[in-house]
């Protein structure tokens, strides 16, 4: 294994392209990264859990060998990258790539900056949204902003024969609703079939904790939700007092940007991903690049994702 000090919580804020070369020099470097982040208190079978494990003289076929189940493993064992020929230190520069775009990296940005095909790159951007998880986020107590937003292509921009001529500019878009906790400044968000009042009540009931000051605009299907105010944007009203939607709406317009500079298109299927991408890039913005990384990787562990389950 290269001697080479591996990165860790010395690195604060931002680090440069050249500081990333000189934290991954090699492939084995990249390994012990790999290594410190998900097994910080010891190395642990990927397939079982066990700490009974030990090296393979000649690292073959897996380095590591559990002795409780039987089976090698190595660092990529258990998580999305399990599956991956890619060398770990392209992964760890995909990494670096992915926290550090606010408006996110495109598959042709990657495939280019890695020497990668664009189907790779692909794959690798979806494994990588794995990571995002805010099921675990606990409850808002507010005050919670709550909107909904509308993602898709403009009609005018479709062929005539793709029109759908209803006349609305949500029509043939998918939905997608949100709230915002001023109190810790985190995001959650979701991809909705409706945006009925059964469908955003519950998912005001399942964000914000029971007596959280909820504020909304104007639509109908919020109304009878408990400790709610609303703003009257119909009307030209987008601030009375402490009641408004401004931070969520901050929130839909970065990942609006992000949609037509960036990705230019997210189909319906894929689009719950991107939506958990920007939300969990939103709720670590204060971390420094080194600690986002680390958060990325740590959150692979226990997740799988194959290309004919992601392609079904």
């Amino acid at each position: 294994m290269s001697k080479h000090k591996s990165p860790g919580k010395s690195d604060r804020k931002g680090i440069s392209l050249i500081r990333l070369m000189e934290m991954f020099p090699d492939e084995d470097t990249a390994v012990q990264w790999f290594e410190s982040v998900q097994w910080p208190e010891g190395r642990c079978c990927g397939h079982c859990g066990s700490t009974a494990t030990k090296e393979v003289p000649n690292r073959k076929p897996m380095p590591y060998w559990c002795t409780d189940c039987r089976q090698y493993f190595s660092v990529r064992t258990g998580t999305t990258l399990q599956s991956s020929r890619l060398p770990l230190r392209k992964w760890a520069v995909a990494t670096y790539l992915y926290v550090t775009s606010l408006k996110g990296v495109s598959s042709m940005k990657l495939h280019r900056d890695l020497k990668v095909t664009q189907k790779t790159a692909w794959f690798l951007l979806h494994r990588l949204r794995e990571a995002w998880d805010t099921s675990g986020i606990e409850k808002f107590i507010g005050p919670v902003e709550v909107d909904e937003t509308y993602v898709g292509g403009k009609e005018k921009n479709k062929h005539v024969k793709d029109r759908l001529k209803a006349g609305r500019g949500t029509v043939g878009k998918t939905a997608v609703v949100g709230a915002k906790d001023r109190q810790s400044n985190r995001v959650q968000a979701r991809v909705v079939e409706k945006t009925d009042k059964p469908t955003l009540h519950g998912f005001v009931s399942a964000s914000a904790a029971p007596g959280a000051p909820i504020f909304t605009d104007e639509a109908r299907a919020y109304r009878g939700l408990a400790n709610h105010s609303a703003v009257k944007h119909g009307a030209g009203q987008y601030v009375d007092g402490q009641i408004h939607t401004n931070g969520v709406e901050s929130f839909w317009s970065m990942l609006k940007r992000a949609h037509t500079g960036t990705f230019h298109k997210m189909s319906r299927k894929h689009l719950q991903r991107y939506v958990t991408e920007f939300a969990g890039r939103h709720n670590l913005r204060e971390c420094d690049t080194a600690a986002m990384m680390r958060n990325v990787i740590a959150g692979l562990v226990g997740k799988r994702l194959m290309y004919r389950d992601l392609i079904a």
